[in-house]
């Protein structure tokens, strides 16, 4: 299952985007996130939500600046961006976990790319100073 993610841009510091993700067809998924990979950086996790509940979760570097949303009739996810960095520079990956489990999972499983069984490709995204 392939995500289709959208969004990305260039922008100036103090600027606002909103990147989308699309669930294709009648595809499950329980959990959904955004990571973000800055150029010679690891991999890291922005914000994640549980679909049916819509709990989110979200890095402390974000809080408070990202909202992360879905809509359960077009199956997408949403990441709004607002007050941007440029430390917010990076590839943003969306990411959907279709696995049940048999518990509420806690903020490191949300966290964890390991937990995403499904990976869009990359949208850029830009800020500049």
């Amino acid at each position: 299952v392939q995500l289709q993610a959208s969004g990305g841009g260039l922008v100036q510091a103090g600027g606002s985007l909103r990147l989308s993700c699309v669930v294709p067809g009648r595809t499950f998924v329980a959990r959904m996130g955004w990571f973000r990979q800055a150029p010679g950086k690891e991999r890291e996790f922005v914000a994640a939500l549980a679909w049916r509940s819509g709990s989110t979760y979200y890095a402390d570097s974000v809080k408070g600046r990202f909202t992360i949303s879905r809509d359960g009739v077009t199956n997408t996810m949403y990441l709004q961006m607002n007050s941007l960095k440029p430390e917010d520079t990076a590839a943003y990956y969306c990411a959907a976990d279709s696995k049940t489990l048999g518990y509420n999972p806690n903020n490191a499983y949300y966290s964890s790319s390991a937990s995403y069984n499904y990976w869009g490709q990359g949208t850029l995204v830009t800020v500049s100073s």
